[in-house]
């Protein structure tokens, strides 16, 4: 693809709606907050660190995963985490993020739970006075652990809710999801949901359709995260397409944790122009080798997309977000333009 493509690609505002905090963590900032913090990382160099990226799977990922979440122990670490995740979102022209974090994977170790949020909210509130970048904080739940714990989660949160009322917006549900399904997680989500929580779920990725047919009937999410094997179930697009149910994608990562084999195989034009409300994400960014750009153009080059089709995967990120009809329309009007000047 030509390199005014990627240009316009590059100068694209976009929003990120799935994308894991904890899974930003470069290995060079793993590094340091290993010695800061007396860790023992199971790696001698940075170099070792990228070498274990070549994942079989989404399992083989998460060990990594974990292992390098011990290294985040203090609010400055989870500052610092977030900081470079956004200083890298605002070079690839993103305007706003909804983030997944994880606080079972920190409370396990004795993180408190007001810790994480400290931090990853002190970085959004600063970014969004320094640079006007928006984002939102959604909680999720680790689903190969219990209902139990996950309600216990909640709850250790909700007393944080009124300071972090301008951030917290939603729930989530994430990590392996093969033998962990969403009707799993029924009773919290009805908390959730009665609490005025807006509700995601990680679905069909490595689960087969079933599982965002529960995710929406039984959960009763708003956006499915992931959802590439909605295609194997005719009806289950039909419901989707009607719906406009966004699916927030991530072909990198789809590639990295061999969900295709090969990008050009991904179905991501296919549901695009079937009428679905796809978006383009970068997922784990540090582990699956590329944050927002390296995504939209990784993917517009394998699967031929034009102009139009990446402006309404973007159109469809502002449209699927979890803010204002006043603000999506601010974003909405400022793709508009860029489209007129760009063409």
């Amino acid at each position: 693809m030509s390199t005014t493509h990627h240009d316009f690609i590059r100068g694209l505002p976009k929003a990120e709606l799935h994308l894991h905090i904890e899974g930003s963590l470069e290995p060079e900032l793993m590094f340091a907050l290993a010695q800061k913090n007396g860790v023992q990382l199971p790696y001698a160099t940075v170099d070792e660190v990228r070498a274990a990226y070549d994942f079989e799977d989404l399992q083989s990922f998460l060990n990594l995963y974990y292992a390098g979440a011990a290294v985040l122990q203090t609010e400055q670490d989870f500052f610092d985490l977030t900081h470079a995740y956004i200083q890298r979102a605002l070079a690839d022209n993103v305007r706003h993020v909804e983030l997944f974090f994880d606080p079972q994977t920190h409370t396990a170790r004795g993180i408190p739970i007001a810790t994480v949020f400290a931090g990853i909210a002190r970085a959004l509130r600063e970014a969004r006075t320094s640079h006007g970048f928006s984002g939102g904080m959604i909680l999720c739940f680790l689903r190969h652990l219990s209902e139990e714990d996950a309600i216990t989660t909640l709850e250790a949160a909700l007393p944080l809710r009124d300071q972090y009322a301008d951030l917290w917006t939603g729930i989530g549900l994430d990590s392996a999801e093969v033998g962990n399904p969403p009707e799993k997680f029924a009773h919290v989500f009805a908390i959730a949901q009665a609490m005025g929580f807006r509700l995601v779920a990680h679905a069909g990725e490595e689960g087969p359709p079933a599982y965002i047919h529960s995710a929406l009937d039984v959960l009763q999410v708003e956006r499915i995260d992931h959802g590439v094997r909605a295609e194997e179930d005719p009806a289950l697009m039909a419901k989707l397409q009607q719906s406009r149910m966004p699916l927030t994608v991530c072909p990198l990562s789809n590639l990295k944790l061999c969900v295709v084999k090969d990008m050009r195989d991904h179905n991501l034009a296919r549901m695009l122009r079937a009428g679905l409300c796809v978006t383009i994400n970068s997922d784990d960014p540090a582990y699956f080798g590329g944050y927002m750009n390296a995504n939209y153009i990784a993917t517009a080059d394998a699967l031929q997309l034009g102009k139009e089709e990446l402006l309404q995967l973007a159109r469809n990120a502002f449209e699927a977000s979890f803010v204002t009809p006043e603000q999506k329309q601010v974003w909405l009007d400022e793709l508009d333009a860029y489209a007129k000047k760009a063409v």
